[in-house]
């Protein structure tokens, strides 16, 4: 018993240590505060430079006598409450915010909500006409006449203004960085897409999205005839908790619009219209535009963000490419799309991390951050990245992502299933082979859903293992703790009947077979043997060289397939195996391949074949996984 108190109290002095490391203080929100009786609301009615007038509410502090710095946050998701009489259940980022003192200003973007116009999808930035764009608008534009109209319309602020977001939101305070307002000191864009082509909600390589975007589409991107407080009738109802079933019996894409849509939602006949990488995407592609950015800003991510990854790294990658100096600030943890905005973050479906990772990243991050950039108060986060390493469960502060000691480390392919980092096993021509059958695509979770969710991410691929039609590659246990930091690349040998065909790569940590049962979901749930989804993606074949100019695949030809699987920082504990799943469907999170090089988006039942596929790892093709490894 008393050997087992002192483990105990060395754990406890250890967990200690590594937050007076990472640098943790103590701030925890009051819980009796109430934002009511310390505010005033307002309803304003903000013009564009085109003359529209953006639906806009704005919460003051009471003592009006002294001056407070502004939050923005610009959504299509609704401002609500309207009611003069009903606040928002939070003001700014976090309960801290309200109660040091802020002025929040929140609008509904055009053609969303309260505000008249039309909303366009990642409505791209304007075009200048003759030198003159003075009555052009893009969100970039709109933004800053918000802040113009702020500047000069409020009374006690301190002229500096913050603007936050999460997802939409954080592709909305993207367009407030571009052309920024000088008054903009700190912005903060939190899961913000990127390219909707190349790695973000729509696509990823090339691969159309299929389950999320019909659901988002149809959810917030329906035609209106006008201005209202709600977001009115679907479009449509699905009528099954099953997606995998529901989409299976949509078909093709290209039934979709005469099934469900009928011309209600233009944008998804928009994306039907350009099933490559070209002009359309290109100019909504906001990396593009990060050339200028030069006021500090606080890029957030989250590690199993199924929806919008690709997006806050590659927006953090490009400005310190273009402006290194920028006072920019990377922020990863082990969560969802927006987890850390709300909750504790100490668990995500059935992985612990413990500790509250969204309350620090809250409390210790992002508050400090507004609050020195607006206020001159503190310091700010002092890292050029800071990260959760998950498997370990520890935050830990870089001066460069990814970390400049790490070594790449191949991770390769072997007969019998296995994964090893030598390659002295391949001899020959080996390979391995599966037949992929577009009417029994791999699911890609194990519950019964016709949306998404947000935990899949991390979730127990056993399901998937088993299935004829995934290639399972394992390792050792291990005989020492392995940690990877940075990109995870993925290097194919393949070949294939078809002329395209979708490849799966999925990276996964395998917990021992005496694991404890600690679940926060149920006890029912065993974790021995659990197989954790840490990494996953898909490049869709016919994108192999190039996104604007797709290229069939020869069948039988040996072909490199190549990309990348995106950052993660995680250690492989010892005693854990290092596991690499191959498939090559994903359904319905990733639509279809026909294995047929046609336009997908308007391929009928006949274009769909059965394919046999082919991952080779000989010493001549040699698959393997490209990892990052961080010493211990």
């Amino acid at each position: 018993m008393l050997q087992r108190m002192a483990i105990f109290l060395v754990s406890i002095l250890a967990v200690s240590q590594c937050f007076v490391e990472i640098g943790i203080v103590a701030q925890q929100p009051d819980e009796t505060y109430r934002a009511q009786e310390h505010y005033d609301k307002s309803i304003h009615w903000i013009p564009m430079r085109d003359g529209t007038r953006l639906f806009t509410i704005i919460y003051s502090p009471r003592d009006s006598g002294r001056e407070h710095p502004v939050m923005l946050f610009r959504t299509p998701y609704s401002i609500a409450p309207y009611e003069q009489d009903k606040f928002h259940r939070v003001l700014g980022p976090s309960p801290l915010f309200a109660q040091d003192g802020y002025i929040f200003v929140y609008q509904d973007v055009r053609g969303k909500f309260q505000s008249p116009g039309t909303f366009e999808v990642m409505k791209p930035l304007r075009v200048k006409k003759d030198g003159d764009d003075s009555v052009v608008s893009d969100e970039s534009t709109d933004t800053y006449d918000t802040i113009q109209w702020i500047l000069d319309h409020l009374p006690n602020h301190n002229g500096r203004v913050g603007q936050w977001g999460i997802s939409y939101p954080g592709w909305q305070t993207v367009m407030g960085m571009i052309d920024a307002h000088p008054a903009l000191k700190a912005s903060s864009p939190q899961a913000s897409p990127a390219d909707m082509f190349i790695g973000d909600d729509w696509h990823h390589n090339g691969a159309f999205r299929l389950m999320y975007t019909f659901h988002w589409l149809a959810r917030n991107a329906a035609f209106r005839e006008g201005p209202r407080s709600v977001r009115g009738s679907p479009v449509f109802r699905y009528g099954t908790p099953d997606g995998y079933q529901f989409f299976l019996d949509l078909g093709p894409v290209s039934n979709a619009n005469h099934r469900y849509f009928n011309n209600r939602v233009p944008t998804w006949n928009e994306y039907m219209r350009h099933g490559t990488y070209d002009a359309y995407w290109k100019k909504r592609n906001v990396l593009n535009y990060l050339g200028e950015i030069s006021h500090p800003v606080l890029n957030v991510a989250g590690w199993f963000d199924a929806e919008d990854f690709y997006g806050p790294m590659e927006i953090y990658y490009r400005i310190e490419k273009n402006l290194p100096k920028n006072k920019s600030t990377l922020v990863v943890g082990p969560w969802r799309h927006g987890g850390w905005s709300r909750g504790t973050g100490a668990s995500l479906g059935d992985i612990r991390f413990h500790s509250n990772t969204a309350e620090y990243y809250r409390n210790e991050i992002e508050f400090p951050f507004f609050r020195y950039h607006l206020k001159d108060i503190g310091s700010p986060p002092g890292s050029e990245a800071i990260a959760f390493e998950t498997g370990s469960n520890i935050w830990r502060r870089f001066d460069h992502w990814p970390p400049r000691n790490v070594t790449e480390s191949n991770l390769y392919f072997t007969s019998d299933g296995k994964l090893m980092f030598d390659q002295s096993d391949n001899q020959g021509n080996a390979f391995d082979a599966f037949t992929s059958d577009p009417d029994h695509p791999v699911p890609f979770s194990a519950f019964v859903r016709n949306t998404q969710g947000h935990t899949w991410m991390v979730e127990d691929q056993r399901f998937a293992s088993r299935r004829p039609d995934v290639l399972v590659y394992r390792s050792e246990p291990l005989e020492e703790d392995v940690r990877i930091a940075g990109p995870i690349i993925a290097h194919l040998k393949v070949s294939t009947t078809g002329t395209d065909a979708d490849w799966i790569v999925k990276l996964i940590d395998v917990y021992p077979g005496d694991a404890p049962d600690d679940s926060p979901r149920s006890q029912e749930v065993r974790m021995g043997g659990y197989q954790m989804l840490l990494a996953g993606e898909v490049m869709r074949g016919k994108f192999r060289n190039s996104f604007e100019h797709p290229e069939a695949m020869v069948p039988g030809e040996v072909t490199v397939i190549e990309f990348d699987l995106r950052d993660k920082l995680h250690c492989f504990r010892r005693g854990h195996r290092i596991m690499v799943q191959v498939q090559s469907t994903w359904f319905p999170v990733i639509g279809r391949n026909p294995q047929r090089f046609v336009d997908i988006y308007h391929a009928t039942e006949s274009d769909f074949q059965t394919a046999n596929h082919r991952v080779y790892h000989s010493d001549q093709h040699g698959s393997h996984i490209k990892l990052q490894i961080l010493p211990n």
